[in-house]
């Protein structure tokens, strides 16, 4: 932060008003970047047994700090007696790799005891993760049954267990594994980004890494002038888990040391007091042969200790490290800032295929926007703002959302439809300490939200919306309106995690965002409010792509890219490039379409996903259809059956186009079938996906591919030729 200027002897009005609102601002300003630099410890790769991965560049990020051969990090202030030590815990929970399967899944152990808390394991399931390779950090995600397939998995009711777990990192093959740099015994982390709310921080033992955070920035106000007599060492220990065997390496070999001060994990209340020998293990005796006489635990406050997002306020994180500072015998600075841990390495790209670029891009671009169902706008507006010229001026939205753009002379309708909303949740009730329950948007999977972050939306007041129209007014204003949509960014928080879990889903799911609802309210929030969690688009291997919501921003990249490789003038008949609203709330664009378009439609292509039972948390006894072979005719599903001869009509084409091509059946249903009452026939028209409605969904780049050049050559086909 600079420094501000000098005060003018005779300041003018504006130059007091400056100061008066630095005055203000100026306090909260401090306190948010606090919770930053906290954060970045949160999000720190530390893995049990790998601290030497990241020591290194964590003691170079810190001048003055050395890292050891154990993987301890390590500050020493001042000289003689007393000798004391303070350690804090660098490591963390994680899984090593215990095989690699012959189809390029890796299985997992714990390392050391892991979490404590009973869901830990579950939150892994179909989350973004980690590989922490000698190389650097790869992406994975973890398997998780295909919420469309909720049927065959209405018995698996037993909370999700370390031995459950498959990552899934893009490979189909052990060779493929090896290409990525991952082998056997490496470490897996969640892949999460520092999470600050509203006056705190969440993340995965954010108590414990809050614990070290405070211990530098104690150990810098040491090093600047507030040293206690002796000398101090200032530890970041390695391999905490398996009963600080980094601290007790260095406590063994320092010769005589009169005291010890540990930091401890979150736990539910705050720890200020001597700490009990007889649960330190094999630390004990290492501690009473080191002559220790006074030894002392501190340890923060947490809500939901040991769970996946434990969260700590700012307010906890200052006790403690003004409890530390006290027993350290450091004058702590009033106004001390948190020093902030070095960003963490970056995904590698190792193993990645060129190619698929242009599609990625436009997919992480849509994937990363949150839009539940009746909460659109903001796809709507990309869709709108990327379209070709031709496409922007012939689009009409409707008042509830819907994005249509008609081409081609006026004879035998064939209607392309891809649904930009977004399984999820809304906001059906707020407590009076801010707690929200959740209403479910969609057949969102919810063991995979809970303990998860969180994100609280707005919509802009003027947005088109189903709850207060029906689809029927095209009028020019609501794609002005759909343009120039704004928002106020979302609030930040967290799913709550179940204390005492019984069985795998919760019966209910609540959301903090460190506000009561005096003040949620004060903000806007209201009933109906969308509700998501944060994510991220990545790249998997050489040609997957993993996220959440592919359902349907998969399906609305392949026929954005679509109309943008068409040319308008090739059309023989007339085509409607159509991108719906509440699909998973119930079909209500696609009905508003349907009453508008179907009794002229002579065909529908619904472009959506085609639910793979291409994973080994499923039977392949149906819906198989393996990720990279080719997009899918999605034949069959729930609610509609495609004419044989309609079926033809597309093989056909594909082959004549040289795209390879998958026909099969699957679950769900899709938008078309709005329109088969109206004597529409509908086809899906897909490409195979994992581990559906969850939070980590997986697809092919080379399938969306060939989605996209299917759509074209099905749009420039002579749509008055019987198949």
């Amino acid at each position: 932060m600079k420094p501000m200027k000098p005060i003018p002897s005779n300041p003018g009005p504006l130059a007091l008003l400056a100061v008066l609102l630095w005055g203000v601002m100026a306090p909260g300003l401090r306190a948010q970047q606090d919770l930053v630099a906290i954060a970045s410890w949160v999000a720190l790769d530390a893995a049990t047994g790998y601290e030497t991965r990241t020591s290194p560049a964590l003691a170079g990020a810190m001048p003055g700090w050395e890292a050891d051969r154990w993987g301890n990090v390590v500050l020493s202030v001042g000289t003689g007696s007393p000798e004391r030590v303070v350690a804090c815990q660098l490591d963390r929970p994680v899984y090593a790799v215990s095989r690699i399967t012959p189809d390029g899944y890796l299985r997992v152990h714990r390392v050391g005891r892991g979490s404590r808390h009973p869901l830990w394991d579950q939150a892994f399931e179909a989350q973004q993760v980690r590989v922490l390779t000698a190389t650097g950090p790869v992406a994975g995600v973890v398997a998780r049954s295909n919420g469309h397939f909720a049927q065959q998995h209405r018995d698996e009711t037993d909370i999700v267990t370390a031995d459950d777990l498959w990552i899934d990192v893009g490979a189909e093959t052990v060779a493929d594994v090896e290409a990525l740099g991952i082998g056997l015994l490496d470490p897996i982390a969640r892949h999460l980004p520092p999470w600050t709310l509203e006056g705190a921080v969440a993340g995965p033992d954010a108590g414990r890494r809050a614990g070290c955070a405070a211990l530098v920035s104690v150990a810098e106000a040491a090093r600047g002038g507030a040293a206690p007599r002796g000398r101090t060492r200032w530890v970041l220990s390695a391999q905490a888990e398996l009963g600080w065997v980094g601290l007790s390496s260095l406590v063994a070999r320092a010769g005589h040391v009169d005291e010890v001060i540990m930091v401890g994990a979150g736990e539910s209340t705050s720890v200020d007091g001597p700490a009990r020998r007889e649960s330190l293990g094999g630390l004990t005796e290492v501690l009473d042969d080191a002559g220790v006489t006074i030894l002392r635990h501190v340890a923060p406050a947490v809500r939901d200790p040991g769970a996946m997002i434990e969260v700590i306020t700012g307010v906890e994180a200052s006790k403690l490290r003004t409890a530390l500072a006290s027993a350290a015998g450091v004058t702590l600075p009033a106004g001390a800032p948190w020093s902030p841990a070095p960003e963490r390495r970056a995904l590698t790209t190792r193993g990645h295929a060129p190619g698929p670029e242009t599609i990625a891009a436009t997919l992480t671009d849509l994937v990363e926007l949150h839009a539940v169902s009746g909460h659109e706008w903001p796809v709507r507006r990309y869709i709108l703002e990327h379209l070709p010229a031709w496409a922007r001026e012939a689009a009409m939205v409707d008042d509830i959302g819907n994005i249509m753009v008609a081409v081609g002379p006026e004879r035998d309708t064939t209607v392309f439809m891809a649904h930009m909303d977004e399984v999820g949740y809304q906001v059906a009730s707020i407590a009076r300490d801010g707690t929200v329950t959740m209403g479910t948007q969609g057949g969102a999977v919810s063991s995979a939200w809970e303990g998860q972050t969180a994100l609280l939306h707005f919509d802009p007041p003027d947005a088109p919306s189903t709850t207060r129209a029906d689809g029927s007014d095209v009028s020019p204003r609501w794609k002005r309106l759909s343009l120039e949509a704004q928002a106020p960014a979302p609030l930040r928080g967290v799913f709550l995690t179940r204390e005492r879990p019984e069985e795998k889903n919760p019966r209910e799911l609540r959301a903090w965002f460190g506000l009561d609802s005096a003040a949620l309210v004060a903000r806007g929030v209201t009933v109906g409010a969308g509700v998501t969690s944060h994510k991220e688009g990545l790249r998997l291997g050489a040609t997957r792509f993993t996220a959440r919501a592919l359902d349907d921003r998969a399906g609305s990249t392949a026929l954005l890219e679509a109309v943008r490789a068409i040319d308008p003038a090739r059309l023989r008949s007339k085509v409607v490039f159509a991108w719906s609203v509440h699909e998973e709330g119930g079909l209500r664009g696609a009905a508003a379409m349907a009453r508008r378009l179907g009794r002229s439609t002579r065909r529908i292509y619904s472009v959506d996903t085609f639910v793979s039972s291409d994973t080994p948390l499923e039977s392949d006894h149906f819906a198989y259809a393996p990720l990279g072979a080719g997009p899918v005719l999605r034949a069959i599903e729930n609610a509609s059956v495609s004419p044989p001869a309609e079926r033809g009509r597309v093989l056909r084409t594909a082959r004549e186009a040289g795209i390879a091509i998958q026909l099969g059946l699957t679950q769900g249903g899709t938008d078309g079938t709005r329109f088969t009452f109206l004597g529409a026939p509908n086809q899906g028209l897909s490409w195979p996906g994992r581990y559906s409605h969850s939070p980590g969904e997986v697809l092919d780049l080379r399938d969306l591919e060939g989605l996209r050049d299917l759509i074209v050559a099905l749009s420039v086909e002579d749509g008055g030729r019987e198949p």
